[in-house]
């Protein structure tokens, strides 16, 4: 038997259909025939019937007219009408249905849209659509039965463009089905409603009046629109808006659709726009900080063309202007307190209220930071206070200031840490001309490379000290106006010059281990970080142009004190000076082990300013 399915829906236009019909044989127009299971009962429409016939003769001429009529009553059983038969048996598939044929008929279980009304012995009204299938069973139909008796009501309506009022039965593949009349009618998700409907199954089970817009009897294919019913009304709606709509109404609408930029509200029939701009005097990052789908707002009609129905509306307008009178509610050095509702590179924007904001910049957020970023110190939402330091009524402006709560630290600086009070602080940061430490929260002093030790040529901070130590420093000088303290690390301990003066006297021989290669010369370490320095000239190799041809770190030098510069804090030395001590032996095996080996690829260390009186008296002494 033919099976059909809930979405096998055929949109072709009903022309084409009928002119595929009229091109086969018309079958007769379907009729009601009562057919029971004795043969010699059947009865039509007239009401006659056929004689009755005993079973029991046995002579030849009463059996063969017994089969005659039953023959005869067969004829007049033909596919394409409707006839009534009775329920045999009903299980959870199909449905048994003995229509007076020689077999009996099936038909599924999902053509009856009320199965448990229908029980045996029930008498139903069924289309036979074939009389002798290949499993030589009559093919029924209970769908196609309820289709030819609605048709003709659904074709009047169709024809008129009158509404029908159908059920929604269940959701199927790209639409809904819909019971029309006790047949199935076709629903399209398109013509659901004048929006794409979310959320479909919330709708089944109510009814609603459609419009007919597509037929097709042969296929029994019966399509409805939802949609074009509420188009029509809408129609209506908008043709009466628009004739009395004006610009300054104040109307009532429902949020019809949100978008990035604002709000579609339907006025009842058309549609007017709520830009964002228009939705707040205060800040609003989305529309739907304030709206939702669905929502009824009151709005006013701040503009209005009838030719493009183009509608611009606006919420804000119904509120007075706060910048009205904002120099009369707040003044200057005035404190207040508001939420961050926006950070920028430069500065944090505060909501002092519903469209008043104010900006602290971020030169105003510290008096001792300094602030790379505002969400260093705020972040969005924070509630804070801040001071007024300025008023700008014409330009909607409000400068805000966060450090101004607080009193300036620096003014008392000198006050709390005089010149030469020693203290401990963490270094926070190091760069090439020294390290800064912080000596109590937000404030920080620079140790120079030069103040950080007594005895030896720092090249970078980081020989001496590491980010996140802690060391105690001497305060220098504090400048109040420029915000600087200098620091002296050296200057914890006493200076040890004068006493290595009186140590390290001229002509005195002395160790020294090669620690640093430079282009004038070579420093070497005496003792315990003392440092000392050989010029260039001194180094005891004629015609040496670079001391890394010769010499390497950790090269052992006996060497003279040529000078001891208490002042400059240096210990000038000659290796040639102490050559000229030594016998021809000794001063062949220094050539030798220290003989120029020139490399192409290897680069001496940058040198320090080193004073011209030091290579004066290195050359002097020697």
């Amino acid at each position: 038997m033919v099976r059909r399915h809930d979405d096998d829906v055929d949109l072709k236009d009903e022309a084409t259909e009928e002119t595929e019909v009229e091109a086969k044989p018309r079958k007769r127009k379907a009729v009601t025939r009562l057919v029971h299971e004795d043969v010699g009962e059947e009865t039509n429409g007239t009401g006659e019937g056929l004689q009755p016939v005993d079973p029991d003769d046995e002579t030849s001429s009463s059996m063969g007219q017994w089969l005659q009529m039953y023959e005869d009553s067969l004829k007049d059983l033909e596919e394409g009408e409707i006839v009534r038969g009775r329920v045999l048996k009903i299980d959870d598939k199909e449905v048994t249905v003995d229509v007076g044929f020689k077999s009996e008929g099936v038909i599924p279980v999902e053509e009856f849209p009320d199965l448990e009304g229908v029980k045996v012995g029930d008498e139903i009204e069924v289309f036979l659509e074939k009389t002798e299938n290949q499993d030589g069973l009559v093919v029924l139909s209970k769908q196609r039965a309820d289709f030819v008796k609605v048709w003709d009501r659904v074709k009047t309506a169709a024809d008129n463009g009158e509404l029908v009022e159908g059920k929604l039965v269940r959701k199927i593949k790209g639409g809904v089905v819909v019971d029309l009349y006790g047949v199935e009618a076709f629903l399209p998700g398109s013509q659901i409603a004048l929006r794409q409907v979310q959320n479909v199954d919330s709708l089944i089970g109510q009814l609603m009046e459609f419009k007919i817009i597509k037929l097709n009897k042969r296929r029994r294919n019966i399509v409805v629109s939802r949609r074009s019913v509420l188009e029509e009304h809408r129609a209506k709606q908008k043709s009466e808006i628009i004739q009395e709509l004006a610009k300054d109404q104040i109307r009532e609408g429902v949020v019809k659709n949100i978008t990035d930029f604002g709000a579609f509200v339907d006025l009842g029939g058309i549609d007017g726009l709520l830009h964002i701009t228009d939705m707040s005097w205060g800040r609003v990052s989305h529309p739907s900080e304030l709206v939702s789908i669905g929502d009824k707002v009151r709005v006013k009609v701040l503009s209005f063309d009838p030719e493009k129905e183009r509608i611009s509306l606006g919420m804000k307008q119904l509120t007075p202007y706060p910048w009205e009178d904002v120099d009369k509610r707040y003044t200057v050095t005035q404190r207040v307190k508001g939420k961050v509702v926006s950070i920028t590179d430069y500065g944090a924007f505060v909501e002092l209220e519903k469209g008043i904001e104010g900006l602290i910049h971020i030169s105003e957020m510290s008096w001792t930071r300094h602030v790379r970023h505002p969400s260093k110190v705020v972040a969005i939402g924070d509630q804070i206070e801040a001071m007024i330091l300025k008023i700008d009524k014409e330009n909607e402006k409000i400068s805000l200031g966060l450090k101004q709560i607080e009193p300036d630290p620096w003014l008392s600086l000198d006050e709390r840490f005089p010149i030469g009070t020693r203290l401990t602080g963490k270094v926070r940061n190091l760069t090439n001309f020294g390290a800064f430490v912080e000596i109590e929260e937000g404030i920080d002093g620079l140790v120079h490379i030069s103040d950080m030790s007594w005895t030896r040529r720092v090249v970078h901070p980081s020989e001496v000290l590491k980010k996140g130590d802690k060391v105690d420093v001497v305060v220098l000088s504090i400048d109040k106006d420029a915000r600087r303290i200098s620091l002296g690390l050296k200057q914890v301990s006493e200076d040890p010059w004068p006493t290595l003066a009186e140590r390290y006297l001229p002509d005195m021989i002395v160790k020294g281990k090669v620690v640093r290669l430079l282009d004038r010369g070579v420093i070497v370490d005496l003792e315990d970080g003392l440092e000392g320095f050989i010029p260039l000239s001194q180094l005891g190799i004629e015609g040496l142009k670079k001391p890394s041809d010769s010499f390497k770190p950790e090269d052992v030098l006996e060497l003279k004190v040529t000078r001891v510069d208490t002042q400059a804090h240096r210990i000038i030395l000659s290796v040639k000076a102490w050559l000229s001590d030594q016998d021809a032996a000794s001063q062949a095996a220094f050539q030798e082990r220290f003989k120029p080996q020139p490399s192409a690829t290897e680069e001496p260390a940058a040198e320090p300013v080193v004073g011209a009186e030091e290579a004066t008296d290195a050359g002097t002494t020697a």
